[in-house]
């Protein structure tokens, strides 16, 4: 059985996360969304409502399993026994980000590969930071988000 990982702070998950990890669910028998605390990063939400967040916009997909973890990637990858790291790239940024993280992980565990999977453009603008933004002022999320993630935001920013 093919196992990979789809690791991410997910503050909040947007459709272009959704779209990455369905996408990666067609090619492995099981992935895990793993929400993790970026120690770069001050969040929005906590781990468990990214979780619940997350479960909730990919509860359709059987193989996907959303679970929060912290410590190495490259740990949890070992503890399910995933062969994969799935990533997504929106951009060149995105890619020269992406290819360091891969060596680190590559250094710790060789055996570990790393597969980009690049998102489609009507994605390529989205990211966690920008949705909050738009959500901060009142603007329209629909088609950046899930039902839930946009409630979720609206209640935040209220």
């Amino acid at each position: 059985m093919k196992t990979a990982i789809f690791p991410g702070t997910f503050d909040p998950i947007t459709n272009g996360h959704i779209d990455i990890a369905k996408r990666a669910a067609h090619l492995f028998d099981e992935l895990y969304v793993v929400v993790l605390n970026n120690t770069d990063k001050q969040t929005l939400f906590t781990k468990e409502e990214r979780v619940q967040l997350a479960k909730q916009s990919l509860y359709d997909v059987s193989n996907i399993h959303v679970v929060a973890y912290d410590g190495l990637t490259t740990s949890f990858a070992r503890q399910v026994s995933a062969s994969a790291i799935v990533r997504g790239v929106r951009q060149i940024k995105d890619y020269e980000y992406e290819y360091n993280i891969s060596l680190c992980n590559k250094f710790i565990d060789d055996e570990l590969e790393t597969i980009l999977l690049f998102t489609g453009s009507e994605y390529a603008f989205v990211s966690s930071g920008i949705v909050k933004e738009l959500a901060l002022y009142h603007q329209r999320l629909d088609g950046l988000v899930s039902e839930c993630v946009e409630i979720a935001l609206n209640e935040k920013y209220k």
